[in-house]
């Protein structure tokens, strides 16, 4: 994939926000953010911050912000986009330049496991009850 599809990004956010509603409500953590075309067209969507939150809101179930959280290792929630909508497709192993690992995608063809490196995830937004963000203060 030399270029990045940008309904096939919009398409796997959503799945993304999906889970990651489900994870929340499972009480587990967020789900780690580590395609960069999808969080590229994730950021496109923070833009019209009105169009995000009715995005999260029909893929989620709920309002969720883009939060910084950096990290290595296993992506944990591999096995629930699985059992939903079959194999990660390629977009999930491309970069925000278009270009697609594929190594990476090969492992996982062949382990079904992703040991990627993310510097965002969700979380969930204002007025959702859980929201981590501590009120401006202005005195």
């Amino acid at each position: 994939m030399n270029t990045i599809d940008t309904s096939t990004a919009l398409d796997e956010l959503g799945k993304f926000f999906k889970i990651a509603g489900e994870r929340f409500d499972a009480g587990l953590p967020a789900p780690q953010m580590f395609s960069g075309a999808v969080d590229r067209e994730w950021h496109r969507l923070t833009e019209d911050p009105a169009a995000h939150d009715t995005f999260t809101a029909e893929h989620a179930g709920r309002k969720l912000t883009h939060a910084e959280s950096g990290g290595e290792g296993w992506i944990e929630w591999v096995d629930a986009y699985t059992r939903a909508y079959g194999p990660l497709p390629e977009v999930w192993f491309t970069d925000a330049d278009g270009t697609l690992d594929t190594e990476a995608l090969g492992r996982c063809r062949d382990t079904s496991k992703v040991w990627a490196e993310w510097d965002c995830s969700p979380r969930p937004g204002p007025g959702d009850g859980d929201d981590l963000t501590p009120a401006a203060s202005y005195l």
